[in-house]
């Protein structure tokens, strides 16, 4: 059980942070299984468990089961919003919209930029 702010989600999941105005309650296609939860609009599409188990049944429209886009064992989660899916690669050593880059090294000299979240180990 997760409690929030002195509630209890009853196991609910949540997911990255979003505006408050787009948060919801909802269910998601997340490793072929429905899981519901408070969380960012786009990554929640489906209203209730029951809208979440009947897309779930007609896999083929499913962009994560039919092009499994996400590489390096990312998890890959339906989306509303374009390109149709969410790569999470946390935890893989992989970053990048299909988990297909290696995460730089402590001694890399040659990466630029901010260094990927999803490469952060704790």
């Amino acid at each position: 059980m997760l409690p929030l702010n002195g509630a209890d989600l009853g196991g609910s999941t949540l997911s990255k942070a979003c505006d408050l105005d787009q948060m919801q309650y909802g269910c998601r296609i997340y490793n072929a299984q429905c899981r519901c939860g408070y969380g960012c609009s786009s990554e929640y599409r489906y209203s209730t468990n029951d809208d979440c188990k009947e897309a779930l049944r007609g896999r083929r429209s499913d962009i994560c089961y039919r092009s499994k886009p996400c590489l390096n064992g990312g998890s890959c989660l339906q989306i509303s919003s374009d390109p149709g899916f969410k790569c999470r690669c946390e935890g893989t050593g992989y970053y990048g919209p299909h988990c297909d880059k290696p995460c730089p090294g402590p001694n890399n000299q040659r990466f630029r930029g901010p260094f990927p979240y999803e490469c952060v180990v704790i």
